[in-house]
């Protein structure tokens, strides 16, 4: 349950079924029909690269963005800024590491970006690390030349910057609470923690503040009591407005709205221009020729409450002092974004599925709509428009294409001329996409119901597949024909364990209309829901493609609240994956953030003048009737859901005894998962669950069995050797090398071993027992010449790895394989080096030192690859063409300055790389 549409592992649980679950991440792939090497996995899921925001520069010719992903080293999100050019193929990253970057924002002249930052503040000279390190805050601004230079922090403030936008060249607007007050700063010293609810008196205000570009002096501009929460300068610099919220119960009871101020920035004369009755701005943006502005603002029926609505777009005229509703001549109300023009403004217009974009022209007090039209007008979730009005930039992506930018022309109401900007996930290219389809149903009233469907990976026609509701949060938002993979419904990942994944705008989605949203208000809340998800279960069915009796539902917030209902109601679902699902509403009323507002409104009431319906509308006095199995997830910080709706429903179902049931917690997180590790848990969980009651592939693990141990190294091991004990595979009776996939490349598992160098070259010298070893001795020439026979034999092109390519992977691999490190019992240095070189001539055999590949643990979960950091040096092609050593070798101390090169060529050998097929 979210006022807009949020979604959020674990504390220790049985070592048993973690173990399960992680086997659970793994066996995705073997049930899946695609080949190993282009296998979903969780981590393409959790590590994604994403475009969070995007500005075009004043000139038209660049665009700096954001891009968001997870850090497996931070363990948490990150995102750095990038710069690519409109007029060639070029990307340049502004900033690095494990810090968040965000909302860039170009200089009017276009010489300087400004972002907000949470990296470390320089020190200065004398300066200590712990110095003043508890009273600055985590978020400054911060500026940067776009094309060279370090970035310099423009703000020292002890509030974190929280909004901010460019009032000229040289100056900032930003917004940050007051500093300290010496309440505050004797509390702190009294360790004192203690928080007064909604204690207006000492929250600090936020206010409006400006700061000089050339020397950081920092002017306060208003003296507000109050909490501005946002701003937008008019283009001259001259104006601002801001939004004020007067109540910190605002959230919870909608009862004093905010209000709304214009103030001159020459005189700092400040006026209000909404009260907050009818129209509370959101996404403010000026006119180009600053006679108005254009904003957002919800609408509603209701006389209070703002939770179910449309957005419509309105226009605030300076000179009249008047705001004007916009006429869309569109019923759905305005989308996901908007641009304005120089002649008026586009906008991305709800439309179910997929927005719609329109373009619309301003006369007079009037605008006239236009269709845009062009391969990728439709499935746009952002756009900018430049000066000229013709350079677009847009984000564009499909329920199975991964979004990039893209740069395209606008010619009056025509796009085109759509170049990729990005390239991000670049392996997805070679993942297996499921089939899409829109489909439509009668649902509750008879009215036609909208949702998504994701067949399996290598859908037969005429076969039923197991079916997983995924059922979207809010109840005011709309599953979108866009990419959607994330922790909370990891949707390629089930369609490659063979089920279908159905995504259903039940009533009281966004996107359809006033009607459709507000239909489930008043206490008709799960009335109209319900059946609508029901008979899209059931139209499916009736299509032969689900199998009725392999139905399950997982769903968060909303999405779980639905699921939880249900499963009270019908015995046909085998699982179900609920997280941060309310089934008490009684005590949700005063616990959750917005509580008043969201249950008065859907409910129609409070809990205190109508009990007997909170108790009604209530799942947690059904639980007798559920007989579904339920693995039940929760934050211990959730202030959306309480996570004692989580014991409640977990105690209750544990109680009655008559389904399992499974509680997992996430310490410290809130409504929604931000730590990789808890993320990466909540898919692990689920897909073993699923495995276990929907699939019924479920095995059960050996606990005792330590992940990464020599042992479980050695039993993968065993499974991928050849019944006749050597390593590869078999094309027309030749041994070949088996490849994998790494970092994007098809590369093989193992070097080149000798049994399968012999099969190449019938005078190679090949001793009874070192079939498995990798093949030394091995020249570049006679390398090239290899994979150049392998390509004829197999009909498949192969190769050697280039430089550029099997840096990184070479440079990750750890230290401790087989060098001279592992044999000499610590790490010599050059000159002990040389020394041990003698006493390994006395050894028998050319390369006396090398192991049967394999030996040491591979890189990677399942499809691991071996011996990147020892063994024998390994031929790949240099820039120039010829050949180069890579990686370390067993005759070498794994010293990172030493070369490959160095390797003796007795320690000498290769790998092959397949290409893409």
């Amino acid at each position: 349950m979210n006022a807009t549409s949020l979604l959020p592992i674990p504390i220790a649980l049985a070592w048993v079924w973690l173990a399960a679950a992680i086997g659970a991440a793994a066996r995705v792939q073997a049930q899946s029909p695609a080949s190993r090497d282009t296998l979903w996995t969780v981590n393409d899921i959790l590590l994604a690269e994403r475009v969070t925001e995007f500005r075009l520069s004043p000139d038209g010719r660049w665009v700096v963005w954001v891009q968001a992903m997870m850090s497996e080293q931070k363990g948490e999100q990150v995102s750095n800024l990038y710069l690519s050019s409109l007029a060639e193929r070029k990307e340049i990253q502004l900033t690095r590491g494990d810090h968040n970057h965000s909302r860039p924002r170009w200089s009017p002249d276009a010489k300087l970006i400004a972002f907000l930052s949470t990296r470390p503040l320089p020190r200065k000279d004398g300066e200590k690390e712990d110095d003043d390190e508890d009273d600055l805050a985590d978020r400054q601004l911060w500026l940067m030349s776009p094309f060279g230079g370090e970035p310099w922090p423009l703000t020292e403030s002890k509030r974190d910057v929280r909004a901010y936008e460019w009032k000229a060249n040289d100056t900032i607007l930003f917004l940050a609470q007051e500093d300290p007050s010496l309440y505050e700063q004797e509390s702190k010293k009294r360790k004192d923690t203690t928080r007064v609810v909604d204690d207006s008196i000492h929250e600090p205000p936020v206010r409006l503040f400006m700061v000089s570009v050339k020397d950081r002096k920092v002017t306060r501009v208003l003296q507000n009591d109050d909490w501005i929460e946002d701003l937008a300068v008019s283009p001259d610099g001259r104006k601002v407005v801001t939004l004020h919220e007067r109540s910190l119960s605002w959230e919870f009871d909608q009862r004093v709205p905010p209000v709304t101020f214009l103030t001159d920035l020459e005189t700092r004369a400040s006026r209000p221009v909404f009260d907050g009755s009818r129209i509370i701005p959101q996404d403010v943006r000026w006119a180009r020729d600053g006679a108005g502005f254009y904003f957002v603002n919800d609408s509603t029926t209701h006389p209070r409450y703002r939770m179910a609505t449309i957005q419509m777009l309105w226009y605030y005229d300076l000179a009249r002092g008047e705001a004007a509703l916009v006429n869309l001549a569109w019923d759905r109300g305005h989308g996901s974004d908007y641009a304005v023009t120089s002649d008026g403004f586009v906008a991305l217009l709800a439309d179910g599925v997929r927005d719609r974009p329109a373009r619309y022209v301003r006369r007079g007090s009037a605008w006239t709509r236009s269709w845009i039209e062009g391969a990728h007008a439709r499935n746009l979730s952002g756009l900018e428009i430049g000066r000229d009005d013709r350079t677009v930039v847009v984000l564009h992506s499909t329920a199975n294409t991964p979004p990039q930018l893209y740069r395209a022309m606008l010619r009056g109401t025509r796009l085109s001329g759509e170049t990729v900007l990005t390239d991000l996930n670049a392996s997805f290219k070679e993942k297996p996409k499921p089939r899409v389809e829109i489909v439509r149903w009668k649902g509750a009233r008879d009215e036609e119901v909208e949702g998504i469907v994701y067949y399996p990976l290598g859908y037969a026609e005429g076969k039923r597949y197991p079916l997983i509701v995924s059922i979207h949060g809010g109840p005011a938002a709309a599953d979108l024909d866009a990419w959607s993979q994330g922790w909370s419904r990891p949707v390629a990942l089930l369609n490659q364990k063979g089920a279908f994944v159905l995504k259903v705008n039940y009533h009281g989605s966004s996107n359809y209309g006033l009607d459709w949203v507000e239909s489930i208000c008043c206490g008709k809340y799960y009335e109209l829901e319900i059946p609508d998800i029901e008979r899209g279960v059931d139209h499916l069915i009736e299509r032969g493609l689900a199998d009725p009796e392999r139905l399950a539902v997982m769903g968060w917030s909303n999405g779980a609240i639905l699921s939880i209902e249900l499963t009270t109601r019908n015995l046909r679902y085998r699982a179900a994956s609920t997280g941060a699902g309310d089934v008490e509403w009684i005590s949700d009323w005063a616990n959750v953030d917005f509580g008043a507002a969201f249950d008065n409104y859907y409910f129609g009431t409070a809990p205190y003048d109508d009990p007997d319906l909170y108790v009604r509308k209530s799942p947690f006095f059904r639980m007798k009737g559920v007989k579904t199995p339920t693995i039940i997830y929760f934050g211990t910080e959730d202030r959306n859901v309480p996570t004692d709706q989580g014991w409640s429903h977990y105690r209750a179902l544990q109680q009655i005894g008559d389904t399992p049931v499974r509680f997992v917690l996430f310490p410290g997180e809130a409504h929604g998962l931000t730590k990789l590790a808890h993320q990466r848990r909540k898919v692990e969980e689920d897909l073993a669950w699923f495995e276990r009651y929907l699939f019924g592939t479920y095995a059960a693990p050996n606990e005792v069995l330590k992940e990464g141990s020599p042992l479980a190294q050695a039993l993968k091991r065993a499974r991928i050797k050849k019944a006749d004990g050597r390593y590869g595979a078999e094309v027309n009776g030749t041994l070949i090398p088996e490849v994998v996939e790494l970092e994007g490349l098809e590369i093989g598992r193992f070097e080149v071993t000798r049994a399968q160098y012999a099969a190449f070259d019938k005078s190679y010298v090949l001793d009874k027992g070192t079939e498995n070893f990798p093949a030394s001795g091995i020249s570049f020439e006679e390398a090239r010449a290899y994979v150049a026979w392998l390509s004829g034999v197999t009909g498949v092109a192969y190769r050697l790895g280039t430089e550029d390519e099997m840096n990184s992977i070479y440079d990750s691999a750890p230290a401790s394989e087989n060098t001279l490190d592992y044999w000499a019992g610590y790490s010599p240095n050059p000159d002990d080096g040389e020394r041990l070189a003698e006493k390994i001539h006395e050894l028998p055999g050319s390369a006396p030192l090398l192991k049967e590949v394999g030996n040491f643990a591979g890189r990677g979960t399942e499809d691991l690859v071996f011996d990147l950091g020892g063994n024998v040096a390994e031929w790949v092609v240099d820039k120039d063409g010829t050949g180069k050593l890579m990686g370390r070798s067993a005759d070498r101390p794994s010293d990172p300055r030493a070369r490959a090169g160095d390797a003796a060529p007795a320690y000498r050998g290769f790998r092959v790389v397949r290409a893409r097929r």
